[in-house]
């Protein structure tokens, strides 16, 4: 066992246990859980959303919108083996297309996690990301988000919102600085 793997091990073996996120009871505001308005948020981002009937609509949305992909990777094509893959071998995504848990209107945000696409580094290193989510799944704040969440079922889950977009340097807008360049997120229903 390599000085890496025991690492590794010992780390394993020392986890914390997990615990239920506190009670937000009573700190939620009044945004609407709509789709109009977390449609607002999301294109306020830069985002653009699209609802569909059916994920089978998607190839032709993303064919229409982003005429150039190369390399298209659905999240659900990806085996939960191939994390203990290399990650540069997802270098040249163009577009990610992954399942969302969860939507907030209030800030434009999806929940996803490592359960649903297998490869944590997969949205953020591709070009372009789209994002699956079910109509019944938007929320109005992060409060109703982090009650649905509860107590962390994977190893890692996070927030997307809008494309990724700095400004640190000499106060210009950079697009794709740390994340993909897009974002679209297909509301299914």
């Amino acid at each position: 066992m390599s000085s890496r793997e025991k690492i590794l091990a010992a780390i394993k073996q020392h986890q914390p246990e997990a615990s239920a996120l506190p009670s937000l009871t009573g700190l939620s505001g009044n945004m609407p859980g709509t789709l109009e308005a977390y449609r607002k948020v999301l294109e306020g981002l830069g985002g653009v959303l699209f609802e569909i009937k059916a994920e089978s609509e998607i190839p032709a949305i993303l064919a229409q919108q982003y005429p150039g992909l190369q390399r298209v990777i659905a999240a659900s094509d990806i085996q939960r083996t191939w994390a203990n893959e290399d990650p540069h071998l997802l270098e040249d995504v163009d577009m990610a297309i992954v399942p969302g848990q969860w939507g907030v209107a209030e800030n434009g945000a999806i929940w996803i996690t490592e359960e649903d696409i297998h490869v944590r580094v997969l949205p953020f290193i591709c070009q372009h990301l789209a994002i699956v989510l079910p109509r019944e799944r938007l929320l109005p704040t992060m409060h109703e988000a982090y009650e649905q969440i509860g107590a962390p079922q994977s190893g890692f889950g996070v927030f997307i919102a809008g494309p990724s977009k700095t400004a640190d340097i000499e106060q210009s807008l950079v697009l794709g600085a740390h994340g993909a360049k897009s974002l679209v997120v297909f509301v299914i229903g």
